[in-house]
């Protein structure tokens, strides 16, 4: 891991809420000094509340321009970047004669080319040790009705994960994806309860899953130094119920 003698210095996407801010609580609560990058003002009330060594960018990943400024920023308060988790993501619902082109574009725009813009800014900046990890979804493996548009999104960051896997190898840079089940966040809210039990039947485990608990395998995947391309869930189970990854 680069600067192994200093704080690791994190870069979290979507670090607001929901698994993005359970991975910036986990990485301050480990010492490290971590960028929040968000949408919304409550990044600054949480980089408030986790201390001096925390940093609130109001950034939205789709804007190439913002990430820049956002990455320069981090840069110019820590001189490095040693972990980009790219968790930022919307979801918008709706079979595919019924999606509107701006709904199919913006979960695009956020889920997959926000985590290029993210990567690209970041990418020149990552010494040897450092690490990408990818925030993926059960759905980019395994089709769910409706969900054409967010599935779409995170098989193309599976695609993007291993193509920068190889490309970063070279450089001592690990690229993993991290594939959450279902965990009860403010995305997952939208869904009746109804759809919510019947998917929780479906895990083995027959629970829902934590922010934390996804939070966990994130920092251990990124500490892991010669893991890159891999796939891995955290689920439950629920990717065993449809065979192996492809």
């Amino acid at each position: 891991m680069s600067g192994q003698s200093q704080p690791r210095v994190w870069l979290v996407t979507g670090a607001s809420r929901g698994i993005g801010e359970a991975v910036a609580r986990r990485a301050a609560g480990t010492g490290g000094r971590v960028a929040l990058l968000a949408r919304g003002d409550r990044v600054e009330e949480l980089a408030t509340e986790l201390g001096p060594d925390c940093l609130a960018c109001r950034v939205d990943v789709a804007k190439r321009h913002e990430v820049d400024a956002a990455v320069a920023e981090v840069l110019g308060r820590w001189g490095r970047i040693d972990c980009v988790v790219n968790n930022a993501g919307v979801h918008r619902g709706g079979k595919v004669g019924r999606l509107s082109d701006e709904d199919w574009h913006t979960v695009l725009d956020v889920n997959l080319n926000g985590a290029r813009n993210t990567i690209t800014a970041c990418s020149g900046h990552l010494a040897a040790g450092s690490a990408i990890v990818n925030v993926g979804a059960v759905v980019g493996f395994r089709g769910f009705p409706g969900d054409s548009a967010y599935a779409a999104s995170k098989a193309g960051l599976a695609g993007l994960t291993r193509a920068l896997a190889i490309d970063l190898a070279p450089r001592s840079v690990t690229v993993n994806l991290v594939i959450p089940g279902l965990v009860l966040t403010e995305m997952t809210g939208g869904l009746s309860p109804k759809a919510l039990e019947a998917m929780r039947r479906m895990i083995p485990m027959g629970r829902y899953g934590a922010p934390e608990e996804i939070a966990e395998v994130v920092d251990w995947v990124s500490r892991s130094r010669y893991m890159t391309g891999a796939f891995v869930p955290a689920d439950g189970g629920l990717m065993s119920t449809f065979g192996t990854l492809a």
